[in-house]
Formats: C-alpha cells, sequence, structure tokens
C-alpha cells in the first residue's frame, strides 16, 4: 500500500491548487474561510467571510427580523420540540372521553351520547362476565352478597323445580341454568 501511495502521490503534489475563496465583504480581499448564512429562509446559502467580517456580520444578525412577536414565538415552540406536534399535558381525561366516544359510534354503540348514558350503553354491549351472567339468571343485580344469593337461589328453585310443574322439560332447563348460575357464584364468593 505504500508502493502506490508514494507511485501517485507527486501526481496529487502537481495538480493545480484551489483558490482560496475571497471574503464577500465589499473591498475585503482577505480569504473567506468562514461561512454565514444568507437569509433566514435560506439557511444552506451563505456569504463566505475573513474572521473579522464573520464576527462583524454575527453581532448585526437577527435571526427573526421581520417576525411579529406571535410569530417569533411560535417559532421557537416549534423549535422546543424540533418541528414535531405535541399535545397539552393534563388533558388526557378529555382526550380519552374523545376516543371512548368515537370508538362507540364507529360500532354503533350509542352514537355519540356523552356521560352516564354513553356508558350504559357501552356496558350493556360489552362482553359480560359468567358472574354477572350467573346474576342476570338469578334476576339480581351488583352489588350483592352470598346471603342474598342464597336466598334467590332457594327461591327459584322452589318455583321452577321440575316436581312443582309435574315434569315440564322447561321447568327443567331453567332449573338446571339456576343452578349453574348458583354454582358460579357460590365458586366466585368463596363459599
Amino acid at each position: 500500500m505504500n508502493r502506490n501511495r508514494a507511485r501517485f502521490a507527486p501526481h496529487f503534489r502537481d495538480g493545480p491548487q484551489p483558490a482560496a475563496r475571497a471574503c464577500d465583504h465589499p473591498g475585503c480581499e482577505a480569504a473567506g474561510e468562514y461561512r454565514a448564512p444568507k437569509d433566514r429562509e435560506r439557511l444552506n446559502d451563505y456569504y463566505w467571510f475573513c474572521l473579522d467580517h464573520v464576527r462583524e456580520y454575527n453581532k448585526s444578525w437577527d435571526y427573526y427580523a421581520g417576525l411579529s412577536e406571535k410569530e417569533i414565538e411560535e417559532a421557537i415552540r416549534r423549535d422546543t420540540t424540533w418541528q414535531r406536534p405535541t399535545w397539552p399535558l393534563g388533558d388526557w381525561r378529555a382526550r380519552e372521553e374523545r376516543m371512548r366516544e368515537k370508538v362507540m359510534r364507529d360500532f354503533g354503540m350509542g352514537g355519540g351520547r356523552r356521560g352516564a348514558e354513553a356508558e350504559a350503553e357501552f356496558s350493556r354491549r360489552r362482553m359480560r362476565t359468567p358472574e354477572e351472567e350467573a346474576l342476570d339468571v338469578l334476576e339480581l343485580a351488583p352489588p350483592v352478597d352470598f346471603p342474598v344469593i342464597k336466598a334467590r337461589y332457594r327461591e327459584l328453585a322452589k318455583i321452577h323445580h321440575p316436581d312443582a310443574n309435574g315434569g315440564d322439560p322447561a321447568a327443567e332447563e331453567k332449573i338446571k341454568k339456576i343452578n349453574q348460575a348458583y354454582n358460579i357464584l357460590k365458586a366466585s364468593y368463596g363459599m
């Protein structure tokens, strides 16, 4: 590799050297080694100055020149978040409510109503737990405790028992559902 470098090095040295860029300040003959943006709208288009003139230019250059106070504030706000959209903190409850309403509206669950009415509609249409279904079979509404469940079970068992209904097949099916609901609730209440 050193041989290649030695072989090509003389050719590179002999080529024309790039001319030094002149300072863009009128009347200055020094080399323009330092760049400065020409305008806020053209940040990649530069003036080339010598050290003294780039310092002078930077002292007098105002990025926000020509903007109103409101425009300056908006630009600063955009720059603090790297020009990415943000949302205010503490607004999550309102956003969650809007999102819930949209879901309910999109899935035909309440037509975008607000508050307790929409919540009730949502709870009617959502998947119910086995305990909720068991309470429904026993015709009870939460909150209930186990003695109330047991009393209701005994009451319904007397009404729908097949012996009390002359062996009716519908009564048999009903008592099966009542027994199953009671067993689910007994297991969930730990009795």
